[in-house]
């Protein structure tokens, strides 16, 4: 029910018009007057004996509308790339530059990235196999090369071996009584082989001592062992001080002088054998040594006694 509803005990407000009373009341017999007493602001109207009170309902009130809370937009995500430094960060190195010094920076860069590259590809033309690049170009090589770059080694590795070579040495041995007596051969290479055999951190002078020295002699001597140029005599010297100081550290050597003779000449020589092929392999090569003997070589005095002091 609502305000407006004609029951007998509805509010009505103090501008409401009048209504007409129900049935019942109009055919109710009249009584005595009763004297009216202004309705206050707390007073209730008087209910007639007989007749029901009504619960009283409050006004209706139509709900509000609700409203949605006002939501602020969301930032658009920009499709523009991140810059490479946050907003307030100093920049560091190229970046710091002015664009003009940017591109300085960029052409020298390239500059440099260009002459490495003619450089390596010099190098490689210069140390690998003769090709027709060098054959038509290997005059600007050389001028690009020596005499700078040069180089003294392989990129490719040459030939391996096939061949196995042993520097043997003899010695005249002078004794107390004045006589000479001649040494045997001693194989000086199996010496070495046998020192790096198994040995993990072999010395630099077992490895490459003999080897280099026999090295030196054969490309500063013809097949007929006459020294060519300057540097034969030097490889003569070398080859023999190190024979003498091999003999006299040699036990059997001074075993067979009773450890009291001098060593006056020796005498070098190699023995070359081929590698035998795998067993798989068909090509058949000789394995019978060929020996070189030099001529005997004496041996100063200030070598005699374990070589220059």
């Amino acid at each position: 029910m609502d305000a407006y509803d004609e029951g007998s005990n509805a509010r009505h407000g103090p501008h409401a018009p009048s209504r007409p009373a129900p049935p019942a009341q109009r055919s109710a017999p009249a009584g005595p007057a009763e004297p009216e007493v202004p309705p206050g602001p707390e007073s209730e109207p008087v209910v007639p004996p007989g007749l029901e009170s009504e619960p009283v309902v409050p006004p209706r009130r139509e709900p509000e509308p609700v409203v949605p809370p006002r939501r602020e937009p969301e930032p658009v995500a920009s499709l523009a790339p991140p810059g490479p430094y946050p907003p307030g960060e100093p920049r560091t190195g190229i970046a710091a530059l002015s664009p003009r010094y940017q591109v300085g920076v960029a052409l020298a860069l390239a500059v440099v990235a260009i002459g490495v590259c003619v450089h390596i590809g010099m190098t490689f033309l210069h140390v690998a196999p003769a090709n027709t690049v060098t054959r038509e170009h290997g005059e600007a090589v050389d001028d690009w090369i020596y005499p700078e770059f040069e180089q003294n080694w392989k990129l490719f590795a040459p030939n391996p071996l096939q061949q196995n070579i042993s520097i043997q040495v003899r010695a005249g041995v002078r004794g107390p009584d004045g006589m000479t007596v001649t040494t045997g051969w001693y194989d000086l290479s199996a010496e070495d082989g046998r020192a790096i055999d198994g040995n993990l951190l072999p010395s630099h002078t077992q490895q490459n001592e003999l080897r280099r020295a026999w090295d030196f002699f054969v490309a500063t001597h013809d097949s007929e062992n006459r020294p060519v140029g300057l540097r034969g005599s030097l490889s003569e010297s070398y080859l023999r001080r190190i024979m003498v100081l091999r003999l006299d550290r040699d036990d059997a050597v001074r075993a067979a002088t009773g450890s009291s003779g001098v060593i006056e000449r020796v005498q070098v020589r190699s023995r070359t054998s081929n590698v035998p092929p795998p067993e798989w392999s068909r090509e058949k090569v000789s394995t019978t040594p060929s020996y070189r003997e030099l001529p005997w070589w004496r041996v100063p005095r200030d070598e005699a006694r374990g070589g220059v002091r």
